[in-house]
């Protein structure tokens, strides 16, 4: 079947609306009716070759939320009218032993991606969420919790998933210090994920506007990357550092806030090389890290304590005949901090 959805026709080109081709919903199938879907920054990055060479036409999309409308004949874990959600997968091995530890996203064999990839069989084009309907295997699809709207809970696929990891992998919570590195779509929410868990969250932008909405968010100090002495100050501050910073080049500011046996997380990825002195890691053994999205078994623990405690994404609503101009205002920061396509626009 054919459904109707976004595509960029080529690299760099404006989305324009397409066809979506969808599978039949087979035994172990789920089949979505998308209410609504986020728009993540490597949205844009692959649709314009920013990262590397893409698949043409592109639908993107891996912030999916919606609601159940069929299951195949041997689907266990869903049934028609539940809320639920896919995130950057819809794919991988199974079997190799990242797999088997239920980090999905790290498969070393083979994953889907929800879009700009190729189905588990290799050849058959994914095609992501801009669009009003998906079909994908029910062990890549999550429950969404009754407490969080579908729309602010479509971020989370990506972004939530995405801070949750680090700081869970972590053990951030009470006693410990962290620093969320930039305000945007990531960062917003590793702010409110790291205080519900009982951290103490240092906000570090280089905007000093951002201050306020930090402690909207749930910091509890806020540090201004480009005033050069108040970083000095807080040199060896911090445990823990999640970096989401995309337009990045130096690291060492950053290290240095870390204390004895801290660690830094990349989560951002900017286009270009990062440098640092390997001094800045070697003076308090410190660690620098990075890390993915989440694999299955994380990703719903996440969303469920998103759930538990009210954390869904701060949003802009929009129709899918403002996309380009959202495209263009997320490459600007110009969002607070998501932006979220409305499907019934289509």
């Amino acid at each position: 079947m054919h459904v109707p959805g976004y595509a960029a026709p080529s690299a760099k080109a404006p989305l324009e609306p397409f066809e979506v081709p969808r599978r039949d919903v087979g035994p172990h199938d789920v089949g979505i009716d998308i209410k609504y879907e986020g728009i993540c920054h490597s949205d844009i990055h692959q649709a314009r070759e920013e990262w590397f060479t893409s698949i043409f036409p592109m639908v993107p999309g891996h912030e999916i939320a919606g609601i159940v409308s069929e299951v195949g004949s041997e689907v266990t874990k869903y049934k028609v009218g539940d809320r639920v959600g896919v995130g950057c997968n819809v794919g991988s091995c199974g079997t190799c032993p990242t797999c088997q530890k239920g980090e999905q996203s790290y498969c070393s064999v083979q994953i889907a991606p929800t879009y700009n990839g190729y189905e588990m069989d290799g050849t058959t084009p994914t095609y992501g969420g801009y669009s009003t309907y998906v079909v994908t295997n029910e062990d890549f699809v999550f429950r969404i919790p009754d407490s969080l709207g579908l729309d602010v809970a479509a971020p989370l696929l990506c972004a939530g998933i995405t801070l949750y990891q680090p700081l869970a992998e972590w053990k951030a919570g009470p006693g410990v210090r962290v620093g969320i590195v930039g305000l945007g779509g990531l960062g917003h929410m590793g702010v409110k994920i790291a205080a519900a868990m009982g951290a103490e969250v240092t906000l570090i932008s280089h905007s000093p506007h951002k201050e306020e909405d930090g402690y909207r968010l749930g910091a509890t100090k806020f540090l201004l990357s480009s005033d050069k002495e108040a970083m000095r100050a807080a040199n060896a501050s911090l445990d823990l550092v999640i970096n989401t910073a995309s337009s990045m080049t130096r690291l060492d500011p950053y290290l240095r806030l870390l204390d004895f046996d801290g660690t830094m997380v990349l989560v951002g990825l900017p286009e270009n090389d990062v440098t640092l002195s390997a001094f800045n890691l070697t003076s308090h053994r410190r660690r620098l890290s990075g890390t993915n999205n989440g694999g299955i078994p994380q990703t719903q623990e996440m969303l469920d304590f998103c759930g538990e405690h009210g954390l869904g994404a701060d949003i802009e609503l929009i129709g899918f005949d403002q996309v380009n101009e959202a495209w263009d205002r997320v490459v600007a920061s110009d969002v607070k901090y998501r932006f979220v396509l409305d499907t019934s626009t289509l």
